[in-house]
């Protein structure tokens, strides 16, 4: 495989995973910290509903499709922001409006359809150069933000209602950071698919949040496990000639289990001893 890193697609593939890598460890740390993951999986799948819609006006999809999940993603930011009765349910109700939207529009938009299933699942292998600029752009904004605002987002992550008082603006960070999320998944939809972003805006904060003590340092390893996820799964699926993104949420999953059973044996070895 080192002799194949100088094909250009190969290092299109591991550019892109770095920046993937470094997008979703800023907003997934920032998303798995206010407790918004399922928010965010909302948006992700509500973004069908954009590309069925750009391709039924016959319209670029990236503009039409980041405008619509951003406007559907600010719905449910309303919601959880409110506080709403069933605020799950109903994030769940245009979670699956949103592709049944999307899967419609596609049915009625004559001549070619696009695969849904491209947008399930990605391609990392073939991402074109036009995509790794929006990504650096992307990743250039989410570095600006976070640390405009990271105060705020400290702060709004260990109780919302204390950051208020103290002056913090907590609904509009509520609002940006959902909005943020929403640009995000649409554009690593283009190059990962929903389920690899998904995976890399959860898994790896996930993790990175149980052995920080600061929301900075959660970002700097969720971003170094994204790109151990990324790098390990396309060389995985390199040599064992398999599918890129799912090799990567293999990755993943794996770390994730091995470091849950890790922290479960170390638990009962504790008691152990105190026993």
């Amino acid at each position: 495989m080192i002799a194949d890193l100088s094909l250009p697609f190969i290092q299109h593939a591991l550019v892109a995973a770095l920046l993937a890598a470094l997008c979703c460890g800023l907003m997934g740390t920032l998303v798995v910290a206010n407790r918004m993951v399922f928010l965010a999986g909302g948006a992700a799948h509500a973004a069908y509903g954009g590309v069925g819609l750009a391709y039924f006006l016959a319209l670029p999809v990236l503009p039409v499709t980041v405008a619509f999940t951003v406007g559907a993603a600010l719905c449910m930011a309303a919601l959880t922001l409110k506080r709403i009765e069933d605020t799950d349910t109903v994030i769940g109700v245009l979670w699956a409006a949103g592709m049944a939207c999307g899967i419609i529009l596609l049915d009625l938009t004559p001549g070619y359809k696009p695969d849904l299933m491209s947008y399930l699942f990605g391609s990392i292998i073939t991402v074109p150069v036009a995509d790794l600029y929006a990504l650096a752009g992307l990743a250039v904004v989410l570095v600006a933000v976070t640390l405009r605002h990271y105060n705020g987002f400290v702060a709004m992550a260990f109780d919302r209602e204390f950051a208020a008082v103290r002056g913090a603006p907590v609904t509009f960070l509520h609002y940006l950071l959902t909005a943020l999320a929403a640009v995000t998944v649409v554009l690593l939809i283009r190059v990962a698919g929903l389920i690899l972003v998904i995976a890399l805006v959860s898994v790896a904060p996930s993790l990175a949040m149980r052995h920080c003590l600061s929301l900075g340092r959660a970002m700097v390893l969720a971003t170094v496990l994204n790109a151990f996820f990324c790098l390990a799964g396309l060389a995985l699926a390199y040599g064992c000639d398999l599918t890129s993104g799912a090799a990567i949420i293999a990755v993943a999953a794996a770390t994730y289990f091995l470091s849950l059973a890790a922290s479960l044996g170390r638990r009962r070895h504790r008691a152990g001893g105190r026993a």
